[in-house]
């Protein structure tokens, strides 16, 4: 065993692979899905389920593609039937799942099985061909993230209990109610279904606070518009 894996080391060190495995294209696929995924996405999220599929997902997809196209005796060389399997089976784990994903969290996850799968492929170009989509993805998600979809306002959905300030002209003691009860600023109030009976309205709140949870996904019941307008 341990001249064997001298054997991998030196072959790595010369060749730049492990065993047949290509050891740069697997780097550079985990460094632009960690760039992805904690730079990106858990900044601004803070989901570590999320993280931690992305992540593993990014990874296996990668070595099951290169593995399909590369490695395998029955596949190799049939790269359009590799690709078309591994592909049917890729995209069926989005298919087939069972909780529901926000849309934001559905387009990270193509993006990074797509990621796994070029540079699975990519073994067999020159290094800059591979970098080149690589980088162009990553600013693309930068640019959406930081400059083109800039946060807008957090939501919160309150069942609140003083309707008499609910009405048009109390709107600004409403504001200074619900600041002074939550500390946070806030730049809109929505007023939704009024219960009389109970004396209890339901309130659309929009702040800026970013650092501040955002609680509407601890609801118990929430529509899934409510749910990605509050993401």
């Amino acid at each position: 065993m341990t001249t064997l894996l001298s054997e991998f080391w030196q072959q790595m060190l010369t060749t730049g692979y492990f065993g047949s495995i290509q050891v740069g294209t697997f780097l550079l696929n985990v460094l632009i899905i960690w760039i992805l995924v904690h730079l990106f996405y858990f900044r601004k999220c803070r989901r570590r389920d999320f993280y931690f599929t992305f992540m593993i997902i990014g990874v296996v997809i990668y070595f099951l593609v290169y593995f399909m196209i590369y490695v395998l005796d029955d596949m190799k060389g049939k790269t359009g039937i590799g690709i078309g399997i591994g592909l049917f089976g890729i995209f069926s784990i989005m298919r087939y799942r069972t909780d529901t994903m926000p849309v934001r969290e559905m387009t990270y996850l193509f993006s990074i099985i797509c990621i796994a799968v070029v540079n699975a492929l990519g073994s067999s170009i020159t290094t800059l061909e591979l970098v080149i989509p690589n980088v162009l993805v990553v600013i693309a998600v930068a640019l959406c993230e930081y400059f083109v979809l800039r946060p807008a306002d957090r939501i919160k959905l309150i069942q609140y209990d003083r309707i008499a300030l609910i009405t048009p002209d109390k709107r600004d003691e409403l504001i200074e109610d619900l600041e002074k009860r939550l500390g946070l600023k806030i730049s809109l109030v929505e007023v939704g279904s009024v219960d009389f009976l109970r004396d209890t309205a339901l309130l659309k709140v929009h702040y800026k606070d970013k650092n501040a949870p955002n609680e509407l996904d601890k609801t118990i019941k929430v529509k899934r518009e409510q749910w990605e307008e509050g993401q």
